[in-house]
């Protein structure tokens, strides 16, 4: 018999990942269904651990950041966890109904088909450092409310608020319910070869790779939220200076260091001024101090160095650059970052090649919708498109021709933000969804289960000798099915 994975790795394996599975995995077997009422508390709980300890949670994250705007922190970290939460309980009893499905009453008379939603078991989540409480507390709404078990990975990133979590959490949760570990210096691997009933990871794609084939040693299904290069592209229709309010907005939130942010934008012909001059505008208005405690850090000193490198590759490769800090002085201590326009991008530029995780924007320009599609195609599918326009012809058009995880109409990541739509990728940006229903469906067992009434008449074809009445009855159903 051949060993499972995570018997023959428990030399590397550390040992708290292991004890924590171990002692979670027995948790469930010996009670696999929690009741709605326990999810229900499990909910109430992990909403209380963000709101007795918000002070303290926003601290940590500040700390990890350097410097993170806290009314980012409060909007993307807590409003959004805690509405998510609210959902989750608003809709949990609908959500756990079994549900009828059709039975064939001239075949199986008196039985009945059901779908059971029934927890999974212990599921593991990898949370990246951009949102990392909204990252992990997300999942797990839909994790508990699913009657599941879960183990939390941190980022290297999340230092303070991992240890925070860490110290907290037990005041809301036994271990064999939820616990959180740090990264604790390339745990990764480790972490996702522990033999999980599910596993979600947030991050970048080469790292997803490695998720997956680790999980794939056990047959673990995953989630995998990806990032990619995804599009913004502004119709002839649409007014330039909103676009760039919009536009603006979610480029320089979080500096710009989020998975579905606006990687690159295409502008009609013609519009590329304009559009560049209200974005410097914005930006004076926005953050006239760039050092200011509103406009986040970048996360740490070798993201800070690839940001200023893969600039200095677009200005040697012939890119005209526009800094829309001009005039101020950022600090490099703080690791702030002036956002710039990139014109003229070439496919030979970084900047073109991957995913960009920062206050920089490639500005391209078009002609015809057609060629803005047959540009997107040519590449990676991404995480999401955010197409500009009044025209529904034209929207429909980018949504029926341009395959991604998600897409927002008129605006950029707010797709993202609605409660009740499924969140994921499509092929390198991702696979699988949570959020809403799919999240509980995600993370439970959709469990068919055929009930045969008291008679069963299926029993008169299954004797044989089949010759005679058997085969009578086969080829009368046959007749009557077609």
């Amino acid at each position: 018999m051949n060993a499972r994975p995570h018997e023959f790795d428990q030399l590397q394996m550390p040992f708290e990942f292991q004890q924590c599975f171990d002692h979670q995995r027995a948790a469930y077997l010996n009670y696999p269904e929690p009741t709605r009422a326990e999810r229900m508390a499990d909910l109430d709980a992990l909403a209380r651990l963000l709101k007795d300890n918000r002070n303290r949670l926003v601290e940590a994250i500040n700390l990890d950041y350097g410097n993170r705007s806290e009314f980012e922190t409060l909007f993307a970290e807590f409003f959004v966890v805690l509405e998510t939460i609210k959902h989750s309980a608003k809709n949990l009893k609908s959500w756990m109904k079994p549900q009828r499905r059709h039975i064939d009453v001239m075949m199986f008379p008196g039985a009945s088909n059901r779908v059971i939603p029934q927890p999974l078991g212990v599921v593991g989540v990898i949370v990246p450092w951009n949102f990392p409480l909204n990252l992990s507390f997300c999942p797990l709404a839909a994790i508990l409310a699913a009657g599941n078990r879960a183990m939390v990975k941190m980022s290297e990133n999340s230092r303070h608020l991992a240890a925070l979590l860490i110290e907290v959490s037990p005041k809301y949760f036994p271990d064999d319910k939820l616990r959180f570990f740090d990264d604790g210096g390339g745990r990764g691997p480790a972490f996702s070869s522990l033999p999980f009933d599910h596993l979600l990871f947030t991050g970048s794609g080469a790292t997803g790779r490695s998720v997956m084939a680790n999980a794939a040693r056990n047959l673990t299904p995953v989630t995998l939220e990806l990032g990619g290069k995804a599009p913004a592209v502004v119709g002839p229709d649409f007014p330039i200076k909103t676009a760039a309010e919009r536009i603006m907005w979610v480029k320089m939130f979080n500096a710009g260091q989020i998975c579905t942010n606006i990687d690159y934008v295409f502008l009609p012909v013609g519009a590329a001024e304009e559009f560049a001059a209200q974005c410097k505008r914005l930006f004076a208005e926005r953050f006239p101090d760039i050092n200011g405690n509103d406009y986040t850090s970048i996360i740490d000193e070798r993201a800070y160095a690839r940001l200023t490198a893969t600039l200095e590759d677009a200005r040697a490769k012939g890119a005209r650059l526009v800094n829309l800090a001009e005039g101020q002085t950022p600090d490099a201590a703080l690791r702030k970052f002036a956002p710039h326009l990139v014109f003229d991008p070439t496919p030979q530029m970084l900047v073109s090649q991957r995913e960009i995780f920062g206050p920089i924007l490639p500005v391209r320009t078009y002609r015809n919708a057609q060629e803005v599609a047959d540009y997107i195609n040519a590449h990676d599918r991404p995480l999401a498109i955010y197409p500009f326009t009044h025209d529904k012809a034209l929207q429909n058009f980018y949504i029926s021709r341009v395959m991604s995880g998600g897409v927002s109409v008129n605006e950029a990541l707010l797709h993202v933000a609605q409660h009740d739509l499924p969140f994921g990728g499509v092929g390198p940006s991702g696979m699988g969804h949570y959020h809403s229903r799919e999240g509980f469906n995600t993370f439970s067992k959709l469990r068919p289960v055929f009930y045969q009434g008291r008679f069963s008449a299926i029993q008169m074809l299954f004797q044989p000798p089949y010759a005679g009445r058997p085969v009578k009855l086969m080829n009368l159903l046959i007749r009557f099915r077609g």
